[in-house]
């Protein structure tokens, strides 16, 4: 008969909400004015994929050598180079990150020798379509430009 009384009066459900109710006091609710105000982000959090650059001639410090593509449990990373006779060092023709299938979990960017491929802390990497997932080599070296919005 109790059970059923408890049933009938909905007790489980005004107990939940009595404790909601108790500990969402005013004082207590903030509230992010996300596009105007970045939120901040955690130290160790991994976002989007940026090449580094050297800051003295301004060409990329990724060596061709294809271990952050060996690295990556899902295949995304796809290093293209050719062989440049005069210096007899590998040039970066091609590279494509495809961060749709990305877990983000780091380990192309612990295999980089030369610390070329960094993951940052931008987390705005929205696109409509699946192509805009796939980020090649002048937009991994340039970075993202995100819609500011004004209010």
């Amino acid at each position: 008969m109790k059970k059923f009384l408890r049933k009938i009066l909905l007790a489980d459900l005004l107990e939940g909400l009595w404790v909601t109710l108790r500990t969402q006091h005013p004082k207590n609710i903030t509230t992010e004015q996300y596009p105007a105000v970045m939120p901040k982000v955690g130290e160790r959090y991994r976002g989007l994929p940026r090449l580094n650059t050297n800051p003295e001639n301004g060409e990329t410090l990724c060596i061709c050598c294809d271990l952050c593509a060996l690295a990556c449990p899902e295949h995304l990373i796809v290093v293209g180079w050719e062989r440049n006779p005069e210096t007899k060092r590998k040039d970066l023709v091609k590279f494509t990150y495809d961060t749709s299938r990305c877990m983000f979990c780091g380990l192309c960017e612990d295999a980089c020798p030369v610390d070329a491929l960094e993951l940052t802390q931008d987390f705005q990497m929205a696109s409509f379509t699946r192509e805009g997932q796939i980020f090649d080599r002048e937009v991994l070296e340039e970075g993202t430009k995100p819609t500011r919005y004004k209010s």
